[in-house]
């Protein structure tokens, strides 16, 4: 994508994909790594607090080379929160604080997702996009053909994109397997014996990962699970159509 604005060749979608690419780096990867230091700070780790990641300012969290290969090749990364488990509270282990720190990240992306289906349901009723539709109902993904140019339809294409985002990046950092946080949640089940063989192992781990995501083996149970996550979600909002539509 960054190739086409380079060599001049611009359309609409290719606009569209950078708006999205700059959504993802300067909105939902901020809003993931704030929710660890904000946990990590709660528990009584000021670690990532001291270092200025405690923020929503994209740049605390930018991590160049992430950065530019989520605008080259649309997979990309934030700068890790650091946290010292040593500093949290008594109230709770460790094993604990690290899992719940963990679990935060994932979290604020399903949050997000939720609030952003709240306001596609209310923009899917309002004057300005009925304007466009005749008052009929648009199910999601579809663009109405001839209007994709439309202000109205580009705006629902955007908001399908940020709920469909947010519900990703926590459905793959739920995934159990080092560096993602699912593996530091399901550290707390675990038994240390299992925790150290991981730690032992983990360059081959990553590896193996690395290995089984880019196989493609992950994306459609990831996908199914994304997809049930969203239908929950346009279930829970369904109340807003029938009470404002």
């Amino acid at each position: 994508m960054l190739r086409d604005l380079l060599s001049g060749n611009v359309d609409q979608s290719t606009i569209i994909q950078l708006l999205a690419e700059l959504v993802i780096i300067f909105l939902i990867l901020p809003l993931h790594e704030m929710a660890h230091a904000w946990t990590a700070y709660k528990l009584g780790d000021d670690t990532a607090s001291i270092q200025g990641r405690m923020t929503l300012n994209p740049i605390a969290h930018l991590d160049p080379i992430g950065a530019l290969l989520m605008l080259t090749t649309g997979f990309g990364w934030a700068k890790p929160v650091p946290i010292n488990p040593r500093r949290f509270n008594r109230k709770h282990s460790m094993r604990f604080g690290i899992a719940i720190t963990a679990l935060a990240g994932p979290v604020s992306n399903l949050i997000a997702a939720l609030i952003g289906m709240v306001i596609y349901r209310f923009y899917l009723i309002s004057d300005f996009y009925t304007s466009l539709t005749g008052g009929y109902y648009i199910r999601w993904g579809y663009v109405l053909s001839g209007h994709a140019n439309d202000t109205q339809m580009l705006i629902k294409m955007f908001l399908e994109f940020f709920i469909s985002v947010n519900i990703g990046l926590a459905v793959f950092n739920l995934i159990p397997i080092p560096p993602l946080d699912g593996s530091k949640v399901i550290g707390y089940f675990t038994p240390e014996k299992f925790d150290r063989w991981i730690y032992q192992n983990n360059q081959i781990v990553r590896i193996v990962f690395l290995i089984v995501l880019f196989s493609g083996l992950l994306s459609e149970p990831m996908g199914w699970l994304s997809d049930q996550i969203r239908d929950m979600f346009l279930a829970i909002t369904d109340w807003i159509p029938k009470v404002f539509g």
